[in-house]
């Protein structure tokens, strides 16, 4: 007998809502950002070095530049590339809008390829196709932490001369065939929203390997104000003088959220393993199920994911999206839905991109769900989790 769905007035599998995602704080946490409240320095101080230096040694990356938060880190990842008027920038529909924004924001124009209906992540064949004079870089993302297929996507890249933009979002802590993510592309951006594996609150970072690109990136993030002696043109001042070369933008990161990030970065390896035990229950207790299809990754991926994702097969089931998704919440699951694509809003429908562009991307959306997935979940959460969506798909089962 199935039992009654708490939708239609049945028992919700557990009482309490349980979000998706949560950040978790301990007193270290506090602590580290209480000594900086005590301190001589609130922004523009000695944290802000410690974390640019710390994501460094993490990832191997010789350059990074602490930002305001991950749609900074894109902009300026962007300026620093030279995107602007008539460029054309390739990227994922599946995707928060900041990352099409950014291109936006240098007067550059967004080109959305394809994904891949497996792994969910740009599709390079679908980047290759799209590739035209006016290319000027590719931004991929790696979605739900899972890194793209770099191996291809750096080949396309080298041959055209186009510059490859990472946007790691959701991957700190991830790596791609021994390769740390933050060194594997030309610029890569990290945001620390409190959903994020890590957090600050918020803030972000931009970290590259080449010094051209790192000079660009600190000088649009720091109003292109420099007081570097031997960048400025008029010599011989005393150093109370700087100048302002360029037209950059204030997107420095305070030394408070600095303090904790550096604080969460002590806990990322606890993190990562506490998400990847969570990822292979939900593998092992959903992946049998044929009304669902999980997430598939990329050989060499060695993935600290941030989102869980289920694709549900709604030819099998006599419910739509919708339901499945008010069912859930009903069941007091937090659930949500990543990401609705880029070139549905209304905004890009103004600029004239259309529905079609992407079937991949869009047959994914339609039948897409995020599951609850945090470090401070327990075992019972999981259950609960676990529990609500056998309920779901045996009651819809056709």
């Amino acid at each position: 007998m199935t039992t009654k769905l708490a939708l239609h007035g049945g028992e919700p599998v557990r009482r309490t809502k349980l979000g998706y995602g949560h950040q978790y704080i301990d007193e270290a946490d506090i602590q580290a950002v209480a000594d900086v409240l005590k301190s001589d320095f609130l922004t523009c101080g000695p944290k802000v070095g410690e974390l640019e230096q710390r994501l460094c040694t993490l990832t191997g990356a010789p350059y990074c530049t602490a930002v305001s938060n991950g749609t900074a880190a894109l902009h300026a990842a962007c300026l620093a590339a030279g995107i602007g008027p008539g460029d054309e920038v390739i990227t994922a529909p599946i995707t928060f809008a900041a990352t099409a924004n950014a291109v936006l924001y240098c007067g550059g124009t967004p080109v959305f390829a394809d994904i891949n209906p497996e792994t969910y992540e740009i599709d390079p064949a679908s980047v290759e196709a799209r590739i035209t004079e006016k290319t000027k870089a590719v931004i991929a993302v790696d979605f739900t932490g899972a890194p793209c297929d770099y191996g291809a996507l750096r080949h396309i890249c080298q041959t055209h001369g186009l510059v490859l933009i990472e946007d790691a979002a959701h991957s700190i802590g991830t790596s791609y065939r021994g390769m740390p993510v933050g060194s594997i592309a030309d610029l890569t951006t990290f945001s620390f929203h409190p959903v994020k594996t890590i957090t600050a609150g918020e803030g972000g970072a931009v970290l590259c390997k080449d010094p051209d690109l790192a000079q660009r990136v600190l000088m649009y993030a720091r109003h292109g104000i420099t007081r570097d002696q031997p960048m400025l043109q008029d010599q011989g001042n005393s150093n109370w003088y700087y100048e302002q070369q360029l037209l950059g933008y204030n997107f420095r990161m305070t030394d408070i959220q600095c303090a904790l990030a550096l604080s969460q970065l002590n806990k990322l390896d606890r993190f990562a393993a506490r998400r990847r035990e969570l990822v292979r229950r939900y593998d092992e207790e959903l992946g049998k199920i044929p009304e669902i299809q999980i997430q598939k990754e990329y050989d060499g991926a060695d993935t600290v994911r941030h989102l869980y994702i289920l694709r549900l097969d709604f030819t099998r089931l006599s419910c739509d999206r919708r339901e499945f998704y008010d069912a859930m919440q009903a069941e007091n699951i937090g659930v949500n839905v990543h990401y609705i694509p880029v070139y549905w809003f209304p905004y890009y429908q103004s600029l004239g991109y259309r529905r079609g562009l992407c079937p991949n991307a869009e047959a994914y959306y339609e039948s897409s769900l995020t599951l609850p997935l945090f470090y401070g979940m327990t075992g019972q959460d999981q259950a609960d989790v676990i529990r609500a969506v056998k309920k779901l798909v045996e009651y819809y089962r056709k």
